[in-house]
């Protein structure tokens, strides 16, 4: 994607200069039209605009008030730009990173294999769904496939920022490839598995533009309630004219707009689909696409997060973490059958027992064993080792294997051993048992080690309500020991594809929203049940067409935080919205005393600001409706600062926080306004 430098950046210069033409762009009625609330706004300014040239129509006269119309269109006109603006600049941001990922796709040539292997060169824009293709060292992959034969490093970092190369290999769960990475090593065939135009990275670079963003249902619902509004006031406003008359005030038709668009929730419509836009562009700049807004939103609903052991909580590789003697045994003698064992097992287990043994000071001359016969571990034989030159094995592997072996040799199994084995299963571990021959000398305790910080992470999700359930195909004892480490609220052990579906749809049948992760095939179905499904950019294909959401960096821990960005987001929602209702209260207090204190005095005590002239605090109401709303796109895009807590003192604070700041900041505002334009209201003869 874009650097790092230029992720950084709220606003650049070219999305500043392209946001202020776009905001002009969208005041086209046709646009205008999809945001009900500055629609109003809009029609609010067409009509001060008219009047400010043929005010007679409504009864407006004199010179003074066609000033007074005009400078009321103006602000109106700068309120719809101001509320353009937002949105443009949150749609900026994504259409940055667009352009970013359309440099990866380019005019790429493809090595097209016939049925007989013949190679024929063409433009990968001419690929079918299922064609094959051959991809060497330095070519670019034409378009998303399957790996069927082959392995070799590939390039991702045009997609996902990160520099490392990924092997990729026919079978298993890092089969999938993209189009637009590149191949730096070795060579691949590859089965096409999309038509071109509807690649991975054509639908990202569409849903990070916003070309196919829709609304969210708590979008919706609240763009409902905001149209509602207005339209209640509107009705207040028409009903408000005749009772004036029958109170013999005279009220300006600029003014009744003016008292409209202050008393509707402008500040919220301005912003609402930017809000939308910016949580997006906050999970897409985490380096995850999501396909839709409704992805996000569910986020910061989710009650229940399935998680993966292997991989997510744990880092999936077993590492030596003891040596441990049995019965008579020298501890070095362990150590150091152990190293020799180990030293042409290129597993991380093998490296690990040697890294180990070495840092416990192994006595082992490396040279003398560079020859051995090295034996590999099967599923079927469960152990490995290496065969001496003078005819003695030493083997390492699990308890049944070793003891098995031993007990054919007309071996001794120690008294402790079983004791043993079985304490580092309860620790969680993997027991590797070591024997020379028919005599064992001790186990290697390997230990799954959760990732560090998963405590503290589980704890905060926990305080938000959050329940955690890991899933496991270990044992129910080593299961519950690492969920206990790892501080999970619950775990499946022993669990299969099909244990997952069915823990979702339990939770799902209490009305709970559920997260969860995955890369495989076999994880597909669960990705398409959960309401928010997480996938590895490095899985299946499957798996990412199943989830509703893709992770570049593949990091299946990463569903933590894009569950705190979309509790983010609906925060954000609210207290905005919250702000915006409650600063008309203080739009209230300068307009309603301008409009009738006039014809009856006793309005005055409503004056609490002590605005100078009715036009002035009208005025002055109409500012701040109006430069409140690009003030507040920075907390719009960045979001609201989101800590956990629980959803009562959520809405607490942001009671105090916003809803009382919306009303003690427009008090302020409104009456620095007054004190600044005061001078020329009195100059231009309006007071």
């Amino acid at each position: 994607m874009s650097d790092n430098k230029n992720k950084s950046k709220f606003i650049t210069k070219e999305i500043l200069r392209n946001s202020i033409f776009e905001a002009f762009k969208k005041l086209n009625p046709k646009y205008m039209i999809k945001n009900p609330v500055m629609f109003v706004v809009e029609i609010g300014f067409l009509i001060s605009l008219m009047l400010t040239f043929i005010p007679d129509i409504f009864g407006d006269k004199g010179n003074n008030l066609r000033i007074y119309n005009l400078i009321v269109g103006v602000i109106l006109f700068i309120t719809v730009l101001f509320a353009n603006f937002a949105e443009a600049v949150a749609e900026g941001r994504g259409k940055a990173q667009a352009e970013s990922l359309k440099k990866t796709r380019k005019d790429t040539i493809a090595k097209l294999l016939d049925s007989n292997g013949n190679i024929e060169t063409i433009n990968a824009n001419k690929l079918k769904k299922g064609d094959v293709v051959l991809v060497e060292n330095g070519d670019i992959i034409p378009n998303d496939g399957e790996v069927i034969e082959g392995i070799a490093s590939v390039d991702e970092s045009a997609i996902t920022g990160e520099s490392a190369p990924v092997m990729k290999e026919s079978g298993g769960d890092f089969a999938s490839v993209t189009g637009g990475t590149k191949v730096v090593s070795d060579w691949l065939r590859v089965k096409i598995t999309a038509t071109p135009g509807k690649s991975f990275l054509d639908k990202m670079i569409s849903l990070v533009e916003g070309a196919s963003r829709q609304k969210t249902p708590n979008e919706i619902a609240l763009n409902t309630l905001l149209v509602s509004l207005t339209l209640i006031f509107l009705i207040v406003i028409v009903t408000l004219y005749p009772m004036a008359v029958y109170s013999h005030v005279k009220i300006q038709t600029s003014t009744l707009i003016a008292l409209l668009v202050c008393l509707i929730p402008t500040t919220i419509g301005g912003l609402l689909s930017a809000i939308g836009i910016a949580g997006m562009d906050r999970v897409t700049r985490f380096n995850v696409i999501a396909m839709s807004g409704k992805a996000v939103e569910a986020c910061g609903d989710v009650d229940t997060m399935i998680l993966d052991k292997t991989g997510t909580i744990t880092f999936g590789n077993r590492l030596a973490a003891d040596f441990i003697t049995v019965g008579k045994a020298d501890t070095l003698d362990l150590i150091n059958y152990a190293v020799i064992s180990s030293l042409k097992d290129d597993t991380p287990e093998g490296k690990s027992i040697v890294e180990l043994g070495t840092k416990l000071g192994t006595t082992v001359e490396i040279e003398q064993y560079k020859n051995l016969n090295f034996i590999e571990f099967t599923a079927q034989t469960r152990m490995s080792g290496v065969d001496l030159k003078d005819g003695s094995t030493i083997r390492k592997g699990s308890y049944d294997a070793i003891t098995k072996r031993v007990k054919v040799m007309n071996g001794n199994i120690p008294i402790d051993l079983e004791k043993i084995a079985n304490k580092v299963a309860k620790l969680g571990g993997t027991p590797l048992v070591v024997c020379v021959d028919n005599k064992i000398y001790g186990v290697i305790y390997l230990k799954d080690t959760v990732k560090p910080g998963l405590v503290e992470r589980f704890q905060r999700l926990r305080e938000i309500g959050i329940k955690t359930i890991m899933c496991t195909g270990d044992n129910p004892l080593t299961a519950a020991t690492i969920a206990k480490e790892a501080g999970v609220d619950g775990f499946i052990a022993e669990c299969k594809p099909e244990d997952k579906i069915k823990a979702i749809k339990k939770e799902q049948s209490e009305g709970k929203i559920v997260a969860m992760t995955g890369d495989g095939t076999n994880d597909a179905p669960a990705l398409a049940q959960a309401d928010v499904g997480l996938a590895m950019n490095s899985g299946t294909t499957a798996a990412k067409e199943a989830a509703n959401m893709v992770d570049l960096d593949s990091d299946p821990t990463k569903i933590l935080e894009v569950v705190e960005i979309g509790k983010q987001l609906l925060i954000t929602r609210g207290a905005l919205t919250t702000f915006s209702i409650a600063n008309d209260v203080a739009k209230y207090f300068a307009i309603i005393p301008a409009v009738f204190t006039a014809a009856i005095p006793q309005m005055q005590v409503m004056n609490v600001m002590k605005l100078s002239t009715p036009y002035s605090a009208i005025l002055s109401a109409l500012i701040f409706n109006a430069v409140i709303i690009p003030l507040l796109i920075p907390i719009a895009m960045k979001g609201v600062k989101y800590k956990p807590m629980k959803s009562e003192a959520l809405l607490l604070k942001n009671m105090l926080v916003f809803g009382l700041g919306g009303i003690l900041v427009p008090f302020i505002g409104i009456k620095i306004i007054d004190l600044v334009i005061t001078p020329l209201v009195r100059i231009l003869n309006l007071a």
